[in-house]
């Protein structure tokens, strides 16, 4: 099994949205399928060589347009067009100020410089720690990136095929070594469209590895 020579520079884990929004603890909200198991093996790769994490949130206006509540007669997980293109409409989650949009308690933050919040414009979503969807508004999270000096990025938390997998293609579009930690990420929807979407992914040059190619021997 592969194992990394980890960094402390260059090396950085990505944390996406490790928010009890996604999680049981909020039924009402957005909660994905074993989300919560994922902090666990996050706070495992933290406790080992990795130097620097950074964590994305998402922290909605709570009349964000992205929520099926907004679109009268519309239903969360049906699809609407907005002016940056289609959107799929959600249950309303991550809102800003609220206890289900904070960093999950058990998160160890010790290594944690950065807490990047997204989505926090009305009108637009964000899946992506680097751009928003109109594909073109940034977030400032890679200029930050390379002025630290981090170059390789290892992505885990919540929730794949959607904000890990667009953060991940960003990250190897904008020139970043990017490598998804399989079983440190939470996974919603069917098996072929997460198929679908690593096999865009590896296309790009984004490796998937396990948890514990990061800890020691």
């Amino acid at each position: 099994m592969q194992r990394f020579a980890l960094d402390p520079v260059r090396d950085l884990l990505l944390i996406v949205d490790p928010q009890p929004t996604f999680m049981e603890l909020c039924p009402d909200e957005l909660p994905v399928p074993g989300a919560e198991a994922v902090i666990p093996v996050v706070n495992r790769i933290l406790a080992g060589p990795i130097a620097r994490a950074v964590v994305t949130q998402d922290w909605h206006d709570p009349a964000h347009l992205s929520f099926a509540s907004q679109h009268p007669g519309k239903r969360p997980y049906e699809e609407v067009a907005l002016p940056y293109g289609a959107q799929t409409l959600w249950p309303d989650h991550g809102v800003r100020a609220t206890p289900g949009a904070a960093v999950h308690p058990a998160l160890d933050q010790a290594k944690v410089v950065l807490v990047l919040r997204k989505g926090y414009r009305r009108s637009i979503d964000s899946y992506s720690g680097f751009r928003e969807n109109d594909r073109a508004t940034g977030t400032g999270l890679a200029e930050w990136l390379r002025a630290v000096g981090v170059t390789r990025l290892f992505i885990t938390g919540i929730t794949r095929p959607y904000c890990i997998d667009y953060s991940a293609a960003d990250a190897a579009e904008l020139g970043f070594d990017t490598f998804v930690v399989e079983d440190a990420c939470s996974r919603l929807g069917a098996d072929a469209a997460l198929d679908e979407s690593r096999r865009r992914l590896e296309s790009l040059g984004v490796r998937f590895i396990g948890s514990a190619a990061l800890l020691p021997t």
